[in-house]
């Protein structure tokens, strides 16, 4: 039954705010007040019509202005302008595969932010908690000194559950110390890539077993291995985000987290859990760079923070929490990759791509408050 339909059996005891003693002091034609029900409030097929015209055309200009395709516009725009400026080059299926490629790793990591950004949080410190990640498996893998499937297992184990503990430690401090999530995150940015360093003294491991090599060059479909798994993670975390409970949680602690105690929810621990969701993917997507590249690349993430954050609050997700979809971080996270590559084929300097990135992210956020604004004006 349609919210309109409930409305139209609705009592009118209930529509109009009045009691039922109230109404059982009025009499009726059919007397139905003597038994303390109101009668039914009759609504017109001409008026029901109108109101659901009405939610069809709302429904249509909210579809139609809602971030995901509005950004899925703006991508189709960028790929063609830089199409018509490279024709021969930037449409290519080689430099779209590369593109896929550039994206995937950062995207393992936008599925975690997505769910601590909907949850009204922050977490600036997923490019160096990546690069932990990836330090420690290596190692292990070297001290291992294996060379088979299974020693990629366990260095992707082990990149998981190295950045689970940054997610635990930023969960901890941030619920019960009561740190704000930008200053926590800020300072594990320092605190995870200062002990990477000192546990590789600032030099890449270069000590990676040979089944790395099997899996970056693999393919399926004519796409590397690495592309299909970050597809995984996205579908899996979009599940999981609009299909269960867990997803639901985070929606409700992002939009009011004292409601979301007083209705049972405990949102100290489903923080945590975020985090290290977050954290947990990091390291996993550090893995995967170093499945890519067959090494470590301690000083090649400085700004994929910056580049995810952009990515996921161009998708739609927003700063302010209680608001997204899974869908709006992959078509956002697309868009710094296509200016990226475009820029690099219009030999554009490496510095100017970060400044359009940055102001692309004080863009969406400046966007973010006035639809917020909009939504909270009666």
């Amino acid at each position: 039954m349609t919210a309109f339909d409930k409305a139209a059996v609705a009592p009118a005891d209930e529509l109009t705010g009045s009691n039922t003693e109230a109404n059982t002091m009025t009499s009726t034609p059919n007397d139905v007040s003597k038994v303390g029900v109101s009668a039914p409030t009759v609504v017109s097929a001409a008026d029901a019509a109108r109101i659901a015209a009405e939610r069809k055309v709302r429904a249509r200009r909210r579809l139609l202005s809602s971030s995901p395709l509005l950004m899925f516009g703006v991508l189709i725009v960028l790929f063609a302008f830089f199409t018509a400026m490279h024709p021969d080059t930037f449409p290519s299926f080689a430099n779209v595969k590369n593109m896929l490629m550039d994206t995937a790793i950062l995207m393992v990591m936008a599925v975690g932010v997505t769910y601590v950004m909907i949850a009204a949080g922050f977490d600036l410190s997923i490019g160096s908690v990546l690069v932990f990640g990836q330090v420690v498996a290596a190692k292990v893998m070297s001290g291992i000194g294996g060379q088979g499937a299974w020693t990629i297992v366990v260095g992707v184990v082990v990149s998981v559950l190295a950045g689970v503990v940054w997610g635990l430690f930023n969960g901890w401090v941030i619920t019960k110390l009561r740190v704000p999530p930008l200053i926590t995150t800020l300072g594990s940015l320092g605190a995870a890539l200062g002990v990477a360093y000192l546990l590789t003294n600032g030099a890449d491991v270069r000590d990676v077993p040979d089944a790395a090599y099997s899996i970056a060059t693999g393919k399926l479909l004519g796409l590397s291995w690495i592309v299909w798994t970050a597809v995984v993670v996205v579908v899996i975390g979009g599940l999981v985000l609009h299909l269960t409970r867990f997803g639901r949680h985070t929606f409700v602690i992002g939009s009011n987290a004292e409601a979301a105690r007083r209705s049972g929810i405990n949102v100290d621990r489903h923080l945590i859990k975020l985090y290290c969701i977050a954290g947990g993917l990091s390291g996993f997507a550090g893995m995967m760079s170093l499945i890519r590249y067959t090494t470590t690349t301690v000083g090649g993430h400085g700004t994929d923070s910056l580049v995810v954050i952009t990515g996921v609050a161009l998708g739609g997700i927003s700063l302010f929490g209680g608001i997204g979809l899974m869908i709006g971080s992959v078509i956002g996270m697309f868009i710094p990759t296509v200016l990226n590559n475009g820029l690099v084929s219009t030999n554009v300097s490496a510095f100017w791509q970060q400044v359009a990135i940055g102001l692309i992210l004080i863009g969406a956020v400046y966007l973010d408050q006035l639809k917020r604004s909009r939504r909270d004006q009666p």
